[in-house]
C-alpha cells in the first residue's frame, strides 16, 4: 500500500492507495506548532482507523507548500512508520514539461495536480485548486504546463473582511437563500460565495479562450464541492486530485 501526504498551507490531506484505487482518506488542519512526534503518533492513529499496520505500506509519497511542516513529517514517517517518503519538487521525475519562466518557482502541488488531471481527464485543461489560495493551472494541448493565476482563497478574503471592517461578523461559508441578502450575514455569504464563483467563471473563459474550447475544468482542494454545486463551468469534481498525482509520481519513482 501508499500512502500520499499533501501538505498546505490550511490542510494536510492523506490517502491510503491499494494499486490505484485509494481507500481512507482525511483532510486535516495544518498545525505549524504541532512536533515531529506529535504528528507521528497522529499517523499511527489514522493507519490503525484504517486497519493497516505501517509494516505493509510499501512507501509514502509527499508533496508540500509549507517546508517546515513538510521536514517534521518527513521525520515522523521515518520515526514511526520507518520510510523515508518521496518529497516531490522540481528535481522529482514528472514526466511534465513546464514551460513556467522558473520551473523551480511552481508550487510542489501544483505540479501533482498537472500529472494528474493531464493522466485522468486530458489536455488541453484547467485546473482550479480551490485551497488556502484559489489557484488556476493551464496545460496546452500537448499536455504542457503553462503556467497559471493565483487569487486568495474564499477563507482568505473571508477573514479579511472580518477583520478590515468594524461591524461584519464572521460567517459560515454556506449558500444563502438568494443572491440578494435581506440580511447582513446572507448578504455576505453571497458575496463571498457567489462572487468566487463569478471570478472563477470569468477566468475559466479566459482561459478556455488561450487554450482552446476543448479545454477541460477540474476542480478540487477542500471547498471545490460548495462551489462545483452552483456552476457548470467545472466539467470534473476531484477533490482527491492531489492524491491521485502523489501515487501517479512515485509509481515513476519508485524502484
Amino acid at each position: 500500500m501508499l500512502l500520499a501526504i499533501d501538505i498546505g498551507n490550511t490542510n494536510i490531506t492523506l490517502g491510503l492507495y491499494q494499486g490505484s484505487i485509494l481507500g481512507s482518506h482525511w483532510r486535516l488542519a495544518t498545525d505549524h506548532e504541532r512536533m515531529p512526534d506529535e504528528y507521528g503518533l497522529q499517523l499511527l492513529g489514522l493507519l490503525q482507523n484504517a486497519n493497516c499496520h505501517a509494516s505493509s505500506l510499501e512507501g509514502i509519497s509527499l508533496a508540500t507548500v509549507v517546508p517546515l511542516v513538510g521536514s517534521r513529517i518527513r521525520q515522523a514517517c521515518r520515526d514511526y512508520i520507518g520510510l523515508d517518503p518521496l518529497v516531490v519538487d522540481q528535481t522529482t521525475r514528472t514526466d511534465l514539461t513546464i514551460l513556467y519562466e522558473d520551473p523551480s518557482a511552481v508550487g510542489a502541488d501544483r505540479i501533482v495536480d498537472a500529472v494528474a488531471a493531464r493522466a485522468l481527464y486530458g489536455c488541453p485543461a484547467c485546473i482550479v485548486d480551490f485551497g488556502t489560495a484559489t489557484t488556476f493551472d493551464a496545460l496546452n494541448a500537448k499536455g504542457e504546463y503553462l503556467g497559471g493565476a493565483i487569487t486568495p482563497g474564499i477563507g482568505i478574503a473571508a477573514d479579511a473582511l472580518v477583520q478590515r471592517t468594524a461591524k461584519l461578523p464572521r460567517v459560515d461559508l454556506e449558500r444563502p437563500p438568494n443572491v440578494i441578502g435581506r440580511n447582513t450575514i446572507h448578504a455576505m455569504q453571497s458575496g463571498l460565495l457567489f462572487g468566487y464563483i463569478a471570478l472563477v467563471e470569468g477566468m475559466v473563459e479566459r482561459f478556455r479562450y488561450e487554450l482552446g474550447k476543448d479545454m477541460r475544468v477540474i476542480g478540487t482542494g477542500g471547498l471545490v464541492d460548495i462551489i462545483a454545486a452552483e456552476t457548470k463551468v467545472i466539467t470534473h469534481n476531484a477533490p482527491w486530485l492531489t492524491l491521485d498525482g502523489l501515487r501517479m509520481i512515485w509509481e515513476m519513482n519508485k524502484k
